[in-house]
């Protein structure tokens, strides 16, 4: 069920972002968004992980920016797989939405975090 939330969450911040920086983000409709967020998910699954071991010299080095680099990587990969119906223009908006992503992701797991801590 939190997966699924999190895809959820990742489409309505993608549509956000599209709204956002209109010039840069392309995405179709709404249901593309989810698409695109359940592709982003798969690929943070089976892929993220191999390219964080094989970055790791690097990641260690920028103290964990390179973490970045890498979101941004999924996220360009989502766009070639996605097609014309989710584009970012270029790297330097995947790397900036990548970074906006993160950092909104954090915030509302703090905030359902608490919510379970709470119940408990």
């Amino acid at each position: 069920m939190r997966w699924i939330l999190g895809i959820v969450i990742n489409a309505v911040l993608f549509i956000a972002l599209a709204g956002f920086f209109q010039d840069a983000i392309y995405i179709e409709n709404f249901f593309t968004a989810l698409t695109a967020s359940f592709i982003l998910s798969i690929l943070n699954i089976f892929v993220r992980p191999i390219l964080i071991i094989l970055t790791l010299p690097i990641t260690i080095f920028s103290l964990g920016l390179f973490l970045f680099v890498i979101n941004a990587l999924t996220l360009q990969l989502t766009d070639s797989i996605m097609g014309n119906s989710f584009e970012i223009k270029s790297f330097g908006m995947a790397l900036l939405v990548a970074v906006i992503m993160s950092f909104v992701n954090i915030i509302i797991q703090s905030q359902f975090m608490k919510d379970e801590k709470r119940k408990k």
